[in-house]
């Protein structure tokens, strides 16, 4: 850049190199275009330049051979350099040929995609590792593109039970429902296989008056507003989270959704599309707002009403009973009948119904009790297990004094006649129980011994 400016002042070439400090013949031909800066001019031709005809038709014919093959195939053809070098020539050629169908997002064309209010509900799972309670957490996300309000929801687990009845908790914390649900080909909802939703997914949607949108194969940015929410949420939410339960970290969430997501701030095209400009400015200036937020714009969806109770499914967990006859589910713990304890059981709840089974692996009804709050704490016992399982642990006390552990217990008649029948060694013998017989035959063993002993020695 140095050198042409000064070139146009009028200066020598001689003029510039001194000035630089370089050769006259690099400032020649950086003026003359022969050479540009950050590029070096190899000392030896590529050996790749002989090869890139070959490769370039290998790719052509398939996009998606590995390079690890094109460089065994170039080493047999004489290809003398590593194959750090082969790939990184193979980049800076730019041989591969692109393939939309295996592409991602990244350099392809966008455009938002014009979201009118309560048109639909964006859904998507947020899997958090490392959680404080253990293990990885499952959030449930549900967004409004339009004014990019958003809930979530803490799971057990993905499974459909779960995806329903977090759906539910989130349409709730919403206010009401879109007219539809978009989903990315999350496998509890759509077939990928038979390329439909899934059978039992269908009744959810007639349930809640909905109808449901898959995002193209590949594609599952065309659910921005969600990918977006749930980004927002890890970074400044769950990264900096001290709840050290599911229920604590349910309560925290709510609270950073109402506090944080809600007061960000919206353009004010947002807020025209609906009202016009003069609507818009008269609406903020009713609140004393310069611009929208998405609390402000999450007033305008336009929601559909919830049913009265939730989608009836199914909720069944595997849990073991404790030494207590108890089963933990959802923060509470749940009493069965004695006798039960480290088994394997189903805790089983339908939604909407407010009650919570305990079956047995046999499928028997084991006790059944009121749904508590979840993460109350609470421990729900039916009386009449109480008393019997009070009974059985009181039937195990006894007043009975410690057994004696230093007292002299020589073998008993029992255990000698026991001993006898072994040393008689012939089955199905009388038992010796007369002690001066069992006497006569221990010496006369000895004699025997010592008679050996003698005849050995002379």
């Amino acid at each position: 850049m140095e050198a042409t400016a000064l070139r146009a002042r009028g200066w020598s070439v001689s003029a510039i190199a001194r000035h630089l400090g370089r050769d006259r013949k690099t400032v020649r031909a950086y003026l003359a275009g022969k050479r540009a800066a950050g590029e070096r001019k190899a000392p030896w031709p590529d050996p790749f330049d002989r090869l890139a005809p070959y490769v370039a038709q290998r790719l052509a014919d398939d996009p998606h051979v590995w390079a690890s093959a094109l460089f065994d195939e170039a080493v047999r053809l004489g290809y003398p350099l590593s194959y750090a070098s082969f790939t990184r020539s193979l980049r800076r050629r730019a041989l591969r040929p692109h393939c939309e169908a295996c592409a991602g997002v990244k350099g392809r064309e966008t455009i938002e995609v014009p979201h009118p209010p309560g048109a639909e509900v964006q859904w998507d799972w947020d899997e958090l590792p490392e959680a404080p309670w253990g293990g990885d957490a499952h959030l449930l996300v549900g967004s409004l593109p339009f004014s990019g309000k958003f809930r979530g929801v803490f799971a057990e687990d993905e499974q459909r039970p779960r995806l329903v009845e977090g759906m539910d908790a989130v349409l709730r914390r919403l206010g009401g429902t879109a007219r539809a649900w978009r989903f990315d080909r999350m496998a509890t909802v759509f077939d990928n296989a038979e390329r439909r939703f899934q059978d039992g997914f269908v009744p959810v949607a007639k349930y809640y008056s909905v109808s449901i949108v898959a995002c193209p194969p590949r594609r599952g940015n065309r659910k921005g507003s969600v990918e977006k929410s749930i980004d927002f949420g890890t970074q400044r939410f769950w990264r900096t989270m001290t709840a050290t339960t599911p229920y604590e970290g349910q309560a925290a969430f709510d609270r950073f959704c109402a506090e944080v997501g809600d007061s960000r701030p919206r353009p004010v095209a947002k807020l025209e599309e609906v009202l016009g400009p003069e609507g818009a400015a008269q609406h903020l200036a009713e609140r004393g707002l310069s611009h929208p937020t998405v609390g402000l714009l999450a007033g305008l969806e336009d929601l559909l009403a919830l049913p009265a109770t939730p989608y009836p499914a199914t909720v069944e967990d595997k849990r073991t009973v404790t030494p207590s006859a108890l089963v933990h589910f959802e923060g509470n713990c749940y009493g069965l009948p004695p006798g039960f304890a480290g088994q394997v059981v189903t805790v089983r709840h339908r939604l909407g119904s407010g009650a919570v089974e305990v079956v047995s692996a046999g499928g028997a009804l084991l006790a059944a009790h009121r749904r508590a709050v979840p993460g109350a704490g609470e421990v729900l016992r039916a009386p009449e297990d109480k008393k019997a399982l009070e009974k059985a642990v009181l039937s195990q006390f006894t007043t009975a004094p410690p057994c004696r552990r230093k007292a002299n217990r020589p073998p008993s008649a029992a255990a000698r006649a026991e001993a006898a029948k072994l040393l008689c060694g012939q089955e199905g013998a009388e038992a010796v129980v007369d002690l001066a017989e069992y006497q006569r035959l221990v010496d006369a063993m000895a004699d025997e011994e010592a008679g050996k002993e003698a005849s050995d020695g002379r």
